[in-house]
């Protein structure tokens, strides 16, 4: 669904993003801008910025920001159209229907009626379980350690023993058939026809990060096949997609997220109070899980079940999370199987010593390989160093891997030198890494230096311009959109210097063009790179002179670097040249 550029500018305007903030952070004015605590990292001391002049938030901690679509976003999991939706209804805007397509209109009622059923299901195995037919079901559940309030809190119900109880019920609220089978909560065959898919099971409804119930996971209670049956995919649900517990984990407002294998996991996790724990939905964990978590975290524990199967599954995750960029550790849930077991033998205080020793993931990938070799006989034992090497290839940073090749050394008493040679040859011999280049004088390279100063330059003219838009006419003879060397801030150069030259310039309308949440992000860092404070008049003249100077020589540089038989390129060259050297010939002055 797309709303005209104007519309939604309507609908930014009216909704004041330090009120809309204000309604999820606890915010304190600080000169011109508000501050609170992240609410999407944890952290003790606020760094989360709100500014009502730019109608921006950013964080100096995480790098979060963005506008106040990108806020509601970010913090509720919405679509673009969704915050667009929200705010307006906030606002009192209206907006017309006819932009959704036909094709659009079917497939949202059709979404829509998929999570009313979903809704009513839940709310009718809800009630089942505290009915007289669902005692069976409650005395389950409380047997399995779990009070009312946390039953009440995951929302759990039971599908009773009849085969159709949940269709008569729906198709009582007037939900066709197809409706009903396409929700997943039913099923068909000739025999039976259109019959309950769940019954005699304690049920678990799945819900998305806003709270609406996607889905269903059904338990046995007693020794039945599946142990557990799950909704199938639908238009709502993707397995890989989501993570159970999610919805509250997130706003758990700890820097980490406890990974579980199953539901009576998670919800045993939260009633102990470590309600930052999630688990996969009855597959195994996905790229696209972990980079849902990473949203929120960067660090995640794995809680998985201590045997054999666990163990596989633990060391699959971690290579998952590596891969999203996630840092991982495994908690030790020796001698019980699960948290759920451990959570009712040794309780939350030992759970809580557990994570302060959670094992490094790469440690624990080793110690799993050391039952694969030998120690006591040399050729095993080579091997075994030889696999370590090829795991240490895995690590591109030569910091990373230089700290690890000394930790592993001293972990398993290997000379250090001895390894570091194993790892230069593995990879010399196998592409895996490329060994290091040291200088022979000592002196560390600098790398691309060059592309730094061209990038903190044009983010700190940026972030001036747009805190004193006065100061433009003072320099627009000598900056231009294409001195901005990277296509992103060119971008926003573009729209900044249009917007100034007409004296309407918002930062904040310029960001709802970017529909990337990571291109929003790093657009509001340039609104919000920080500006050295500099106490006299003298001081800021030289500072902006240096910071327009270093702008326009990189880009001279830049352009010349690409000139060739570029006329364009040529034609940038030449002004450039020409304004280098007005410019060094110049005083910008900051008197009115």
């Amino acid at each position: 669904m797309y709303y005209p550029d104007d519309l939604v500018e309507e609908v930014r305007t009216k909704n004041d993003i330090v009120d809309v903030i204000s309604g999820y952070v606890r915010l304190q004015k600080k000169g011109a801008n508000h501050f609170g605590l992240c609410p999407f990292h944890n952290e003790k001391s606020p760094s989360f910025s709100v500014s009502g002049p730019k109608q921006m938030y950013y964080c100096f901690g995480c790098g979060a920001g963005g506008n106040v679509f990108t806020f509601i976003m970010e913090y509720e999991n919405y679509s673009f159209a969704e915050a667009v939706k929200l705010l307006a209804e906030r606002a009192g805007v209206n907006l017309p229907e006819i932009e959704y397509s036909e094709e659009m209109k079917r497939k949202e009622s059709r979404k829509s009626r998929l999570l009313e059923i979903n809704k009513e299901s839940a709310r009718y195995f809800y009630y089942q379980l505290r009915s007289k037919r669902g005692e069976a079901g409650y005395r389950y559940l409380a047997g399995r350690g779990l009070g009312e309030e946390t039953m009440k809190k995951f929302g759990l119900g039971f599908a009773s023993v009849s085969s159709n109880d949940l269709v008569q019920y729906l198709r009582s609220k007037e939900y066709s058939d197809d409706l009903i089978q396409e929700a997943g909560v039913a099923s068909f065959d000739e025999r039976l026809g259109l019959h309950d898919k769940f019954w005699n099971r304690v049920m678990f409804p799945i819900q998305d990060t806003n709270h609406r119930v996607i889905g269903f996971g059904g338990r046995v209670m007693g020794d039945g096949k599946p142990k557990y049956l799950n909704s199938p995919e639908t238009m709502i649900f993707d397995k890989s997609r989501n993570l159970y517990g999610l919805n509250f984990a997130r706003t758990s407002r700890r820097n980490r997220m406890i990974l579980c294998e199953g539901y009576m996991d998670v919800i045993a996790m939260h009633q102990a109070g470590f309600t930052e724990a999630v688990a996969s939905l009855g597959t195994a964990f996905t790229i696209g899980q972990a980079g849902l978590i990473g949203r929120y975290v960067k660090e995640v524990l794995l809680a998985y079940d201590s045997d054999g199967a666990g163990t596989n599954a633990a060391l699959r995750a971690i290579g998952i999370l590596k891969e999203a960029g996630l840092g991982g550790k495994v908690i030790n849930m020796e001698p019980y199987k699960d948290p759920d077991e451990f959570m009712k033998n040794l309780g939350p205080e030992e759970f809580a010593k557990r994570i302060e020793t959670a094992e490094n993931s790469f440690f624990f990938e080793l110690r799993m390989l050391e039952r694969e070799y030998d120690f006591k006989d040399p050729e095993s034992k080579t091997k075994f160093h030889r696999e370590i090497a090829r795991k240490l290839c895995g690590f591109p940073e030569e910091v990373e891997r230089e700290n690890y090749l000394e930790a592993v050394a001293e972990k398993y008493h290997i000379g250090f030198e001895n390894l570091r040679k194993l790892v230069a040859s593995y990879a010399a011999q196998t592409g895996l890494a490329v060994p290091v280049k040291r200088p022979r004088t000592g002196i560390g390279e600098k790398k691309n230096v060059p592309e730094e100063n061209r990038k903190n330059a044009q983010k700190l003219l940026i972030t001036w311009l747009t805190d004193e838009p006065e100061i433009y006419p003072k320099i627009a003879k000598y900056i231009r959109a294409e001195d901005f060397t990277v296509e992103l801030y060119r971008k926003v150069a573009d729209k900044l210097l249009e917007g100034l030259s007409k004296g309407n310039f918002s930062p904040a309308s310029l960001i709802s063009l970017f529909s990337d949440e990571e291109e929003q992000r790093e657009v509001a860092s340039l609104f919000n790179t920080k500006l050295e404070a500099l106490q006299t008049k003298q001081e800021r003249e030289k500072a902006l002179r240096d910071i327009l100077y270093t702008v326009k020589r990189n880009s001279y540089e830049f352009y010349s670097e690409r000139m060739g038989a570029d006329v364009e390129a040529l034609n940038q060259v030449i002004a450039g040249k020409k304004a280098l050297e007005e410019l060094s010939k110049t005083h910008i002055s900051l008197d009115e």
